[in-house]
């Protein structure tokens, strides 16, 4: 338990942070699996500028590392190549 008033107010902050981050962590993830899971290159085509969007807004934002968010595209786009 926080022992200062500053302590406490970090705490708050830091719960709010999390829970923005959580949800836009999970819309990221959703959309990478949009493309990862399409039936056809077409549609995956058509998903992959959204989720390569959400990566990038992501690694900027510092909940996910510039080199994960690197492989996680480079995945999409080899997946894509796949099909």
């Amino acid at each position: 338990m926080p022992n200062t008033k500053q302590a406490k107010k970090r705490m708050v902050t830091d719960e709010r942070r999390r829970i923005a981050n959580k949800i836009v962590r999970s819309s990221m993830r959703t959309a990478v699996k949009r493309v990862l899971t399409a039936e056809d290159a077409v549609t995956a085509q058509a998903a992959l500028p959204e989720a390569m969007k959400q990566v990038d807004k992501c690694a900027k934002q510092n909940i996910l590392h510039d080199n994960t968010a690197a492989r996680m595209k480079s995945r999409m786009a080899r997946a894509i190549a796949k099909k």
